[in-house]
This record gives C-alpha cells, sequence and structure tokens, in this order.
C-alpha cells in the first residue's frame, strides 16, 4: 500500500512520484515523503463502478462522491500512520500522481488536487481521498478528452485514446517546505532557463494570482530580471494556508538574489539531463535551501521572455502590455468572465479576459480564441494548458479587468505580449 518516494517509478507510481524518486536517487534536493500507488487507488475504488474516463464520459459528481465517501484500502491507514511516524508527523503536502499527468504531450497541469499543510494520519488520508477524487473534476475530464481547440491544434493528444487502460491516481505524500519564496522555471534551448517566483508558497504562481517576478538565465550564467507585482502570498499557519496581504514595500523587491537564481538554473538543467529533455520544475527556498518539488517533460515551450515588470500603459493607450504566455496572434471580441457563472456567455472564438484562471476554467480553453488575464505569468497552469490548445495568451496584463470591456474588438498577441484595441 505504501512506496517509498526514493524508490518511485512511474509504472507503479504515476509520473509524477516517478520523476521525484529518480531525481531522489540522484541526490538532487527533494523532500522525503511516500507515495500511495496506483495499485491501492484501484482497489479503492474498483468495487464503485466508476464511468468510463478515456471518452470523457460518465457523472463526474457522483463518481467524486463515492470515492471520497469511500474506505481505504486494508492497511493503507495504518502504514500511513507509521511512515508519518517515522517523518515525524510534520505538516506534509499531499499531491496526485495519475498515470496519465506529466506526460511528454500533455501535463495536466493543475487539473488534480493538491492539499498543503495536512497534518496527521486523519487529514491525510482525507486528502489521499481528495486526490483520487480529482481524477473525475470537471476541468480533468475535459482536458482529457482533449475537446475543442485541443483537438484542433493537434496538440493535446487526448490520453489512452480508444484504449480500454483506465486512468488511476497515484498520490504524494511529502514533507512541506514552509517557503520563504517559491515558484517555477523552465529550461530551455541552448541552455537557457526561465524562472519566475513570488513570496511563500508557490500555489500564487502555478496558480496565476500573481503577477510573480521574472528571470532568464542564459547559458553564460547572465541573469536577466524583472521585478512582478507580487500583492499578496500564501503561507502555512498551523494546518491551515492562508493568504494575505504583501507589505507594499516587498511588492515590487525582488525575490531572488543572483546568486540563487544561478543555483536553480543548474539544479533545473541537472533534471533536464536526468530526465532527457527540457523539464518544468516547481521549486522552494527555506532558510536559503533551496528545494524541488516537482518536474515533468516541457509540453510546449513559453514565448521568449518579455515579462512586463509593473509598468502601466497610459490610459490613452490602444495597447495594453502584459507577459507573452503562448505564441500566436489572434483578433476576436472580448468576452469578461468574472467566475462560473459568466462561462455560459463566452462563445467560439471569444478573448477571454479574467483576472486569473484556475483548472475548472479548463473547458472555456478548449473554446475561445485567446486569453487576457490581469495576473500570472507565463509559467503558471493557465499558460501552460493554453499553450497546449494553441491559443495566443498574455498574462499580467495591469487593469485588464478596467481597460477592457464586453464586445471590444482586440488583437492578443501571445508571442510579443501586447492586447490592441479597436474601438474605432
Amino acid at each position: 500500500m505504501i512506496v517509498q518516494l526514493v524508490d518511485a517509478a512511474a509504472p507503479t507510481c504515476g509520473g509524477k512520484a516517478g520523476a521525484l524518486g529518480a531525481m531522489l536517487r540522484a541526490c538532487l534536493p527533494v523532500p522525503d515523503g511516500v507515495v500511495v500507488p496506483l495499485a491501492a487507488y484501484r482497489e479503492a475504488t474498483g468495487h464503485l463502478g466508476l464511468p468510463r474516463l478515456a471518452r470523457g464520459s460518465g457523472d463526474g459528481d457522483a463518481a467524486r462522491r463515492a470515492i471520497a465517501a469511500g474506505p481505504l484500502p486494508d492497511g493503507l491507514r495504518t502504514e500511513l500512520a507509521r511512515e508519518l511516524d517515522r517523518l515525524g508527523d510534520p505538516p506534509v503536502a499531499v499531491r496526485s500522481s495519475a498515470s496519465d499527468e506529466d506526460l511528454t504531450h500533455a501535463s495536466a497541469a493543475g487539473q488534480h488536487e493538491t492539499v498543503l499543510g495536512v497534518q496527521g494520519v486523519d487529514a491525510v488520508a482525507d486528502a489521499v481521498r481528495a486526490c483520487w477524487a480529482s481524477l473525475y473534476s470537471s476541468g480533468a475530464i475535459a482536458y482529457r478528452g482533449g475537446r475543442g481547440g485541443s483537438v484542433r491544434a493537434g496538440r493535446l493528444s487526448p490520453a489512452r485514446r480508444g484504449t480500454s487502460e483506465e486512468p488511476a491516481m497515484a498520490v504524494i505524500v511529502q514533507r512541506l517546505v514552509d517557503a520563504d519564496v517559491s515558484g517555477v522555471m523552465f529550461t530551455g534551448p541552448g541552455g537557457a532557463t526561465r524562472v519566475e517566483a513570488s513570496w511563500g508558497l508557490g500555489t500564487s504562481v502555478v496558480g496565476g494570482t500573481v503577477s510573480p517576478d521574472a528571470y532568464e538565465v542564459l547559458a553564460d550564467g547572465t541573469v536577466r530580471r524583472a521585478p512582478g507585482d507580487k500583492r499578496t502570498r500564501v503561507d502555512r499557519v498551523g494546518s491551515r494556508v492562508v493568504e494575505t496581504d504583501v507589505p507594499a514595500g516587498q511588492r515590487l523587491r525582488l525575490t531572488l538574489d543572483d546568486t540563487t537564481v544561478g543555483r536553480l538554473a543548474a539544479l533545473g538543467q541537472q533534471v533536464a539531463t536526468l530526465i532527457g529533455g527540457h523539464v518544468d520544475v516547481e521549486w522552494a527556498v527555506a532558510a536559503g535551501r533551496v528545494s524541488l518539488l516537482q518536474a515533468r517533460p516541457v509540453t510546449a515551450a513559453p514565448p521568449q521572455v518579455r515579462p512586463s515588470g509593473t509598468a502601466r500603459v497610459p490610459a490613452s493607450s490602444s495597447m495594453l502590455i502584459g507577459s507573452a504566455g503562448s505564441r500566436g496572434t489572434v483578433t476576436g471580441v472580448v468576452r469578461v468572465v468574472r467566475g462560473p457563472d459568466d462561462f455560459a456567455r463566452a462563445s467560439a472564438g471569444d478573448i477571454l479576459v479574467c483576472l486569473w484562471t484556475d483548472p475548472s476554467w479548463t473547458p472555456l480553453l478548449g473554446v475561445v480564441g485567446g486569453v487576457v488575464t490581469q495576473t500570472g505569468g507565463a509559467l503558471s497552469h493557465a499558460a501552460i494548458v493554453a499553450r497546449e490548445h494553441g491559443i495566443p495568451a498574455v498574462l499580467g496584463v495591469p487593469d485588464a479587468l478596467t481597460r477592457l470591456r464586453d464586445g471590444d474588438r482586440v488583437t492578443v498577441d501571445g508571442t510579443a505580449g501586447t492586447v490592441t484595441i479597436d474601438r474605432a
């Protein structure tokens, strides 16, 4: 029922855990933990008569409820308790490691559950069930089905389409790093590495709820940098994860010095060599120590780094500037979406304008022609999924929700990071 993280391999523990296991075996700085393997999920859910997922069909809500209310396999709780005791019963991060995520052609970035700051065997058991159940979230099913733009672009290949094998969910239980700074890095051609960073835990960077600092480390060690406007941060407080405002004096201050950025880039290149291709790595820094939390293949590379910083475009200008998130240019009509209640207002080819997106918005990315967000960076989950769908995206556009109105006709240049308004 339990596999040590250092022993994890993709065939039994999913791609995410498999990558972490390989990194631990290579003596890279990965926090210790264990994995509840794919076999445990199959044992726990085999009798539930769950709907087929490879075709993106079935009643996901009913499936999630059944899994969340179901029992753990015999012995799993006991083994979890023993392993947590071995670790000293610390706060942990409980993360998905599905059989069909973190693949070379489809990342499923942000589509499954992550639960941070969990402590105690009962809470960990509940978090394991939550990760299992997230296999049936609406966003995960839509992503897996390869609907709309993903099929049209020919980039996002539906996992296991036409086969009888159903996806399964392993779960990583890993010591939580109470980060001072955290974020994401992408390795790229020519030995360059792109890094995005913000204060606190990494959920604000991967979720796109802040506009992060952006760095580019070239092969010769040269560091290019631009500060983001980091208005909030996420931290663990006891058994809770709490979002707070960042003091005004820290919002525009760079989170990393060049030495730390260089250390991150060197680790990223080591992971790329280990995995055998460009990689997307989540990382954290606590008390000066770097930890690597996750690594997966880069499915679609971001455009050249042109971070927006914090400069605002004059109110009379017809051009808004953000971070280039997904290549291409598209012209369409703005549809401002402030939450799920607005989803039905979006039509094929619209330009989705929003504060930021979360995984429940995935079905929209298969419909709209382009994406503009007010916060977020090019390495956030929304940008990754937009690239896989092949639709232009510009992230972190200051005042996007006030400058852009329903019905405006705009041109989104996801390569240059610009949005041009045509109100003539």
